[in-house]
């Protein structure tokens, strides 16, 4: 008797007993589902992806002859800054002090690694690696384009305000970084902007520049930064077959010019 009494006494079911049983029930964790592991970047509000699906469908995909070409154009870069690393380390060691080595360094290894990412982005056929490729090559030129002023900032202008320039430059290149990485649907012209911005805001120090580098280190770093200012028009013309290696092959051009005037005037 005593043991049916206690039976009867005993909860059949514990949500009577822990009100909570069934919330905790309810939001219990899951196995991890395949959506778990998307991509961050897509995970965009919904304000975004109407936006974002009309910007990724007037993205043209390259074809296989463009992407061999953009390949070779930029696997050229590759060797531009292999040959770029030494030089410049022996021309900062010769003529400068730790600044114009550490200088060098940065301005030639940006260089490789935007060309090295470039080359893969484009060489590459597997879709997951090439997604993740296209991010580090975009990513790539804001790091090499502030590699490309340091040398300036810190040696030739070190005296007439180059610290602050290299600042900025480095604060809009990480603007640039977080855009590529965060806003991966936006229109192409918003990054030739920040590209123009980044190329020309030397204009600002220009007095300096010019009293401070050499004319021939000037003409050349000019006209570095006229084919970089040529090759944004055709960045943009992405439609046009082609039109992305003619890219390519300006952006070649002004970093041979400005690894002439670096290498020659500026370290």
């Amino acid at each position: 008797m005593r043991q049916q009494a206690a039976s009867e006494k005993r909860p059949q079911d514990t949500a009577s007993v822990f009100p909570s049983a069934d919330w905790l029930r309810s939001h219990a964790p899951h196995p991890w589902q395949p959506s778990q592991f998307e991509d961050v970047r897509l995970r965009k509000p919904e304000s975004q992806s109407k936006r974002g699906v009309k910007a990724h469908k007037n993205v043209r995909e390259y074809t296989l002859g463009e992407e061999i070409a953009n390949s070779i154009s930029h696997g050229l870069g590759v060797v531009l800054a292999i040959v770029a690393i030494p030089t410049t380390i022996v021309a900062a060691v010769s003529h400068g002090g730790g600044i114009a080595l550490a200088a060098a360094i940065i301005y030639s290894i940006s260089m490789l690694l935007e060309y090295t990412a470039s080359t893969l982005y484009h060489a590459l056929a597997h879709p997951a690696a090439k997604k993740v490729f296209k991010v580090i090559d975009h990513c790539g030129i804001y790091l090499f384009i502030a590699g490309s002023y340091t040398p300036f900032c810190l040696v030739t202008l070190i005296d007439s305000g180059g610290i602050v320039l290299c600042a900025v430059v480095w604060a809009l290149a990480l603007v640039g970084i977080a855009l590529e990485a965060f806003w991966v649907f936006r229109p192409r012209w918003i990054s030739a902007v920040i590209y123009l911005a980044l190329g020309w805001c030397v204009v600002w120090f220009l007095p300096a520049l010019v009293a401070a580098l050499p004319l021939p280190g000037l003409i050349l770093l000019a006209a570095g930064g006229v084919s970089y200012s040529i090759g944004c028009i055709f960045y943009v013309l992405k439609k046009v077959p082609y039109m992305h290696t003619v890219f390519h092959l300006f952006v070649l051009a002004a970093s041979i010019l400005q690894y002439l005037s670096v290498v020659l005037y500026a370290l």
